[in-house]
């Protein structure tokens, strides 16, 4: 069984300790860890909602080049050629 890690972590961010697929989940003491799959299923949601950010952190240019086309081409020019478009492609769930 191949486990959901990311999830399992947020959902237990303390009590976990190590995850091995098709083995088990484990606490500090080493012992196996029962997990309760609407906590995984609701974390799973969470990190999911929130892959947008890293999305248009991708997608935005670097400072200096949003910076240099500010000021070549104004604040306006650059929210609608730059910031609209990234907004519009990964937008907010």
């Amino acid at each position: 069984m191949n486990y959901d890690h990311d999830a399992i972590r947020r959902a237990y961010p303390t009590e976990v300790k190590k995850i091995i697929d098709d083995v088990g989940i484990f606490d500090w003491d080493k012992k196996p860890f029962t997990v309760d799959e609407s906590k995984v299923t609701a974390a799973r949601a969470e990190l999911d909602a929130l892959k947008y950010k890293k999305r248009r952190r991708q997608a935005y240019p670097d400072f200096g080049t949003q910076l240099d086309y500010i000021y070549h081409n104004g604040i306006d020019k650059w929210k609608t050629d730059i910031v609209d478009p990234v907004k519009t492609k990964y937008p907010k769930p």
